[in-house]
């Protein structure tokens, strides 16, 4: 009898993809066979800039992505239910996201769901890389709107 494979999520919002992106995604690879992104819906983003682009663009480029093996659009009223569907062994917070590995690890305990909290390194930025959504959003606004 073989094992399930090991389940991960990996959540966020994934506005204007960019590098630091895929690091997070790779390294929720590297912790599972099989990676699930939850994309947060732009109605539940409250924590910082709203994204640019829909909730559709978003989980479609998300879903595209080598270390995607499905992609999931977060549930408007509860953060868990996708989560609680998915059933994941480990979830792989992003390195800024503002989530307390503690809080969440307190959450899924509540809910019955034994689950592995953990967090993702940061990816070292190289000369002229932006690795912030919002890093870009503000190059694009000093080189193009005047």
């Amino acid at each position: 009898m073989t094992a399930n494979p090991t389940r991960v999520v990996a959540q966020g919002t994934f506005d204007l993809l960019h590098p630091g992106h895929l690091h997070y995604l790779r390294e929720a690879r590297e912790y599972g066979e099989e990676v699930h992104v939850i994309v947060a819906r732009r109605a539940n983003v409250t924590h910082k800039d709203p994204p640019i682009l829909s909730d559709e663009q978003r989980l479609e480029m998300v879903a595209a992505l080598n270390p995607v093996d499905e992609a999931h659009l977060g549930h408007l009223e509860d953060f868990f239910v996708p989560i609680e569907r998915i059933d994941p062994d480990v979830i792989l917070l992003g390195h800024d996201q503002y989530h307390e590995e503690e809080a969440v690890a307190d959450a899924l305990a509540e809910r019955g769901l034994d689950c592995d909290v953990r967090r993702a390194s940061g990816r070292e930025s190289r000369e002229d890389e932006l690795l912030s959504t919002g890093r870009i959003v503000e190059r694009i606004c000093e080189d193009r709107c005047q």
